[in-house]
């Protein structure tokens, strides 16, 4: 049998070449896929766990809301409602006295610059018991900078912020108290060249912690003696003074005796 083959029309291919590329490529694309794979059927599996975890929360939180219906519809029954009427209206005024007019007058006198004046305080208690402050200051532009560095290291005012800004003769109302609080001795009123600066701050009172150590340490010192209240320069006269408060029949004197023995 004679085949004839006319390689000008049909040249000869050599495929094996190709299919050995062929077959590279298809092992390489197979380790990549092992890989994504694993990974796949990894996530795959933490999602159904997350999944899981979700619905366990979700049927938590269902269950604390009847038990929360539960005890709201109970707090609203008879004699409990009275109750409740109480501890909320305790609750507000609780929050209301948390602020310290003292506490906030002394604070400004330590962190107010030369020259700036506090014309209004406004606090506002929300219902969670956070409060933010309104102040309105007076002073040259220049100090609204300062101002605000300064609130920024105060023990009872975080996150200052200035809200408007407005020339010193344009008062506005509102139902603040007004209070008068200035740094520099003498210092003359807002002239024409001064801005009232509203600034914004919230309210950090102090830790139990501190409050007690302070009425702790002024207690101390008004009930301290005049003797511990004075400093006295000579070790001697000290320890004398001492002795002297510890036995005090030492130094009295017996009647009709000279005081010194002479």
């Amino acid at each position: 049998m004679n085949i004839n083959l006319n390689l000008a029309t049909r040249p000869y291919i050599e495929l094996r070449p190709v299919y050995a590329r062929l077959r590279v490529l298809a092992v390489g694309l197979a380790v990549l896929a092992l890989p994504m794979l694993l990974v796949v059927h990894t996530e795959e599996t933490k999602a159904r766990l997350a999944e899981a975890r979700v619905n366990q929360l979700e049927s938590n939180i269902a269950l604390l809301r009847r038990q929360q219906t539960a005890a709201q519809a109970l707090a609203l029954q008879g004699p409990n409602a009275n109750v409740l009427n109480a501890s909320a209206f305790l609750n507000d005024l609780f929050r209301r006295k948390a602020f310290s007019w003292t506490a906030t007058m002394i604070d400004l006198e330590s962190v107010l610059p030369a020259g700036v004046q506090v014309q209004a305080i406004d606090p506002v208690v929300s219902p969670d018991g956070h409060v933010v402050i309104r102040m309105r200051v007076t002073g040259g532009r220049d100090r609204a900078v300062d101002v605000i560095h300064n609130l920024e290291h105060s023990r009872h005012f975080v996150a200052p912020r200035l809200v408007t800004e407005a020339l010193a003769n344009q008062n506005g109302g509102g139902n603040a108290r007004q209070v008068s609080v200035s740094t520099a001795p003498g210092a003359l009123p807002a002239g024409a060249n001064d801005v009232n600066f509203d600034i914004l701050a919230d309210y950090r009172p102090l830790p139990n912690s501190h409050s007690a150590a302070g009425k702790t340490s002024a207690a101390a010192a008004a009930t301290a003696s005049p003797e511990a209240q004075l400093t006295n320069p000579d070790p001697a006269g000290a320890s004398r003074t001492l002795r002297s408060r510890r036995h005090p029949a030492a130094t009295r004197s017996l009647p009709g005796t000279p005081v010194g023995g002479r």
